[in-house]
């Protein structure tokens, strides 16, 4: 049993030298044409352009990643000049690789335009090799171009939004900025909770714009995140809505967002949501020169004196607006406060 078994061990190793010895006994031209037979399947089965073209820039092989990507077919390609897939504004790059390539220097990773056959133009990155006869002379070049058009497109994408997301951090914490600076309270405790309850509402809208992949936001949903706590279910309500559905871009929705927060808190305190039987309207509509016209009427609550100067929800409410180009109305009428708003949107 032993004996079996190192013969079962053994009998690789002298298969294996046996191979090695008719792989050098080989001739050579059979080795050659195996090689050449197995660089072909190789050239073939790549997934990136594969071709090659004498000096005079005449196209003498097209593998099948070219007949893919480019749309010609070997027989339509084979014989014509590599310009075929050369855009009329690039033709020049033609001149000056083949330059190069009677020079003996090879071209890694040069990144240009290409032409399909159905006119439509591709980005691609282009490495140029020169090719040698037996006797050393460059007879040609060869030429390997990978697809990159998506990945130069994702790139393109990532820089826009990178622009993006810098210049909404900085719009956001301009917004945090201005809130802090028009915010004023007799206490501490007080103000904590007041710029708090502000920079809230700015993370409330936030929240919608991601959903609408920053698009902008809907009125009536900006107004219910705000006016949520004051909602009631029923016919009785003591907030009711009126407006068709407009979306508003994100600058002018954080200040909507603002101004209701404010709106709603100054009524809790003291307006119509400060007791019982207050009731709220809100409505809006968007102009034909594109800006929003909203108007919070609130009704039923404690009697209404005009202010001798403005508060400091006045000046939050107008400090937002007016950036905007936007207008600002107060109306302190004995039955409850008016305001009315006109923003670009």
């Amino acid at each position: 049993m032993q004996h079996l078994v190192l013969g079962l061990i053994l009998a690789p190793k002298r298969e294996s030298g046996l191979q090695r010895e008719l792989l050098v006994s080989e001739p050579a031209l059979e080795r050659a044409e195996r090689l050449a037979n197995l660089l072909a399947a190789i050239v073939e089965s790549s997934d990136d352009v594969i071709v090659s073209k004498n000096l005079d820039g005449i196209i003498t092989s097209w593998n099948k990643a070219a007949e893919r990507i480019f749309g010609y077919a070997a027989a339509e390609a084979i014989g014509r000049p590599i310009t075929l897939v050369i855009p009329e504004d690039r033709q020049s790059e033609e001149r000056q690789i083949l330059t190069r390539i009677r020079r003996g220097e090879r071209i890694d990773h040069f990144e240009t335009v290409r032409r399909r056959k159905d006119g439509s133009s591709i980005i691609v990155s282009l490495t140029v090799s020169p090719v040698k006869d037996a006797h050393g002379n460059i007879v040609g070049a060869s030429k390997i171009a990978r697809d990159i058009t998506e990945q130069k497109r994702t790139q393109e994408q990532i820089s826009i939004l990178a622009r993006e997301a810098e210049h909404r951090s900085k719009n956001i914490l301009a917004n945090v900025q201005a809130i802090i600076n028009l915010s004023r309270s007799d206490s501490s405790e007080s103000l904590k909770e007041v710029i708090s309850g502000r920079i809230q509402a700015l993370a409330n809208v936030h929240s919608l714009f991601v959903e609408t992949r920053w698009v902008g936001a809907e009125v009536s949903t900006i107004a219910k995140q705000e006016l949520a706590p004051y909602l009631q279910e029923g016919h009785d309500k003591r907030i009711v809505m009126e407006g068709l559905q407009t979306v508003i871009e994100p600058t002018a929705a954080q200040a909507i967002a603002v101004v209701l927060h404010e709106l709603a808190t100054n009524a809790a305190k003291y307006g119509a949501l400060s007791n019982a039987k207050g009731r709220i309207r809100l409505a809006w509509s968007r102009t034909e020169d594109g800006q929003l016209m909203l108007r919070w009427t609130e009704l039923g609550g404690p009697r209404v004196t005009a202010p001798e100067r403005k508060g400091f929800g006045s000046r939050l409410i107008e400090g937002t607006i007016a950036p905007l180009g936007g207008k600002v109305l107060f109306d302190w009428r004995a039955e409850g406060l008016v305001c009315e708003i006109a923003v670009a949107t």
